[in-house]
């Protein structure tokens, strides 16, 4: 049974760049031209609107805001839906796509209101198909800060705006609590397409980066190098259809005999030229991971905090936990498990401070430090105390059974 893909982004200003992607505006390269005709709109534009960026500015514009809009204020969020290949593959070829379509704009009429959703769109010349909706953050009721906001003595106070007015909030509807319950709710609904929601807390395991940047180095080397090669062959080769038609000119009375070789070694031209082209087509992927690697060196500590973000979500940390611990922020964990690779078990942590900062020595590294500890030392520590305890657990056991003699 496969799983369901559900990401929520914020949109950053007009959101240009997005609609181009989405309306293929813009051709990216990892979609088959040949197949773009296979995409549809999902939802209809009102009248005199052309495009997804207007439906957004239409929908703002109509929804009887009464507030000022800022200038930074978020104003659509984007929804990717989807499943694993091979199972959205299955619902493709068993012409359960329009079914499957229909029921993901339904889902997201049903969360989000008909009125917000301004539009979807499914992508089919792409390797999995999928559906890029836009939803605009409009909602109604009181505000979650307002909710939180204690009266203080003395302070004046101001008559309170109504709470059913229409605003636009993409906090509201981003809310930690709503995005798991997203989860949940679209799983749900994905069920009767044999789709199911990912494992939380998942320990799937991935080689080092160290590892992983050395065996891309040496696959990237050796396609160059064989690039190169087909290169030089295809010149040579060449050379030799040039001379070989001279020497038909030249000798005619061996022109059956030539026109057979050069038939032959056109093919050679073709085959290699075939080749070339897909060295080419795979050398790609690795020709951007060049480019990442320059952002690597030129900002070091992104790829440490990468490797500390890492560390984090795989001895258990939340996505959202990790964020915060970049962001500098100590969190305060009152009861959980974490769980240690070295002595491949779970410890209990109550009453804890987590943070990250720089190591003393090296500047340039991060370490997780939990109760000012780091993280390694602390499982160690952890996991000393768990066998002081069997020991002593082992003592009674054995000195009750002597007694029992």
């Amino acid at each position: 049974m496969g799983y369901v893909v559900l990401h929520l982004k914020k949109a950053s200003d007009n959101d240009a760049g997005t609609s181009a992607h989405i309306e293929r505006t813009i051709h990216p390269k990892n979609a088959d031209e040949s197949r773009t005709h296979l995409n549809r709109e999902l939802i209809g534009f009102p009248q005199s609107v052309k495009n997804r960026t207007e439906a957004i500015q239409h929908r703002i514009e109509n929804a009887g805001i009464t507030r000022k809009i800022g200038k930074n204020q978020v104003r659509a969020i984007g929804v990717m839906l989807s499943g694993t290949s091979e199972d959205m593959k299955r619902i493709e070829d068993a012409g359960n796509l329009n079914d499957w379509c229909a029921d993901n704009v339904d889902w997201l009429q049903k969360t989000f209101g008909a009125d917000n959703v301004v539009s979807a769109v499914l992508h089919r010349d792409e390797t999995t198909p999928h559906i890029h909706a836009t939803i605009v953050p409009i909602v109604t009721g009181e505000r979650r800060k307002a909710k939180e906001e204690k009266p203080i003595e003395g302070k004046k106070k101001y008559k309170k705006k109504n709470p059913n007015a229409a605003r636009l909030c993409a906090d509201d509807v981003m809310a930690r609590d709503k995005l798991k319950g997203y989860q949940d709710s679209y799983a749900r609904r994905m069920q009767v397409y044999g789709l199911q929601r990912g494992i939380e807390g998942s320990q799937a395991k991935h080689i080092n980066t160290q590892q992983y940047y050395r065996e891309l180095y040496v696959k990237n080397e050796n396609l160059k190098g064989e690039i190169e090669e087909l290169q030089e062959q295809k010149e040579a080769t060449r050379e030799e259809v040039r001379h070989v038609y001279d020497l038909k000119d030249e000798a005619r009375d061996k022109y059956l005999v030539m026109d057979e070789y050069v038939r032959r070694k056109d093919n050679e031209l073709s085959i290699i030229e075939t080749k070339l082209q897909k060295a080419k087509q795979d050398y790609e992927p690795y020709k951007a991971q060049e480019e990442l690697n320059l952002i690597h060196e030129l900002f070091p500590m992104m790829k440490e905090q990468l490797r500390i973000a890492e560390l984090c979500q795989k001895i258990g940390f939340t996505i959202d936990a990790v964020r915060g611990l970049l962001k500098g922020i100590t969190l305060s964990i009152a009861s959980g498990k974490l769980y240690s690779f070295e002595h491949k078990q779970y410890f209990e942590v109550k009453d804890a401070k987590v943070k990250i900062e720089k190591e003393p020595d090296n500047p340039n590294k991060l370490q997780l430090m939990i109760n000012e500890m780091n993280v390694a030392d602390w499982f160690r520590q952890k996991h000393k105390e768990f066998q002081q305890r069997i020991k002593a657990n082992t003592f009674n056991i054995s000195k009750n059974k002597g007694l029992g003699l």
